[in-house]
């Protein structure tokens, strides 16, 4: 199963006679929450998940958005109506960074059928697709969380993998470098880890690029279908973007989700600087 959908083919689902469960999972890092701009128009039929509430756990020394607890995960997807046998699309203002969250925790927790909508919000705007501002009210689903379908990677496992496998820092190359670090106390990157934005896989109108040209930049990368490859960022939403990518390029992944919050919240833990892998 592809892990994204386009807006057009998104259509033609939601028009058959089985349609897809949508999230709304609108967020921005630093901004306003999501839910005003859920209730001032999303699509027909989808209902809003809160990344901070109900994706993460609250910010402690896991991370700026560790896992949440399962059981409040399992209850708010049961509130959204997600249930097993009921495909899912995840989608946010465009970014996808929040929409992948989504993604690569449903999935993680054992749902068959999780797609994201590539390009978001806009390219379903773009393609003609309607906004409704009336609130959806579903049946409660019945989805039970069976953790351990995708790879995790805690801090111990992703100093392992960058030594004997390849760890890629979805950041920006600025911040792995550590000429800046607006956000976490240290700057720089974890020691053997490869510098590998996951800015660079979308193309310039939002939308993912092509699996074969995702597949071309990972490989020049180090990562392969046969490599052992692992993700982090700063605090575990854009690395999901940057394993949904790797899927597209029929490449698996595991998210290391505490990332770099989580690794520099222990002053034992090394940290590198400059460009090269080391």
């Amino acid at each position: 199963m592809n892990a994204i959908v386009t807006a057009s083919d998104l259509m033609d689902e939601l028009a058959g006679e089985r349609p897809p469960l949508l999230l709304d999972v609108r967020y921005q890092l630093g901004g306003p929450p999501g839910r005003p701009a859920y209730e001032a128009g999303h699509l027909p039929g989808a209902v809003y998940v809160d990344l901070e509430s109900e994706l993460a756990a609250p910010p402690g020394p896991a991370g700026r958005h560790p896992l949440p607890e399962l059981s409040v995960f399992a209850a708010a997807m049961r509130r959204a109506g997600v249930r097993g046998d009921r495909r899912v699309v995840a989608y946010d203002g465009g970014q996808g960074w929040a929409a992948a969250r989504a993604w690569w925790l449903l999935r993680w927790a054992g749902h068959p059928s999780v797609r994201v909508l590539d390009g978001g919000l806009a390219a379903w705007t773009e393609a003609g697709g309607p906004l409704t501002t009336e609130a959806t009210a579903l049946p409660e689903g019945d989805f039970e969380p069976r953790p351990g379908a995708l790879p995790l990677l805690d801090a111990d496992g992703a100093a392992a993998l960058a030594r004997r496998g390849l760890l890629l820092d979805a950041r920006a190359a600025e911040r792995y470098r550590g000429e800046v670090e607006p956000i976490d106390p240290v700057a720089g990157h974890i020691p053997g880890a490869v510098s590998a934005p996951t800015t660079e896989n979308v193309a310039p109108g939002g939308l993912l690029l092509p699996a074969e040209q995702l597949a071309e930049r990972f490989a020049g990368l180090g990562a392969t279908a046969d490599a052992e490859v692992g993700v982090y960022c700063g605090s575990g939403v854009s690395a999901a973007h940057q394993v949904l990518a790797l899927a597209v390029a029929g490449i698996p992944a595991a998210l290391y989700v505490g990332s770099w919050s989580e690794w520099t919240a222990d002053p034992a833990r090394p940290v590198a600087t400059g460009p090269d892998r080391g």
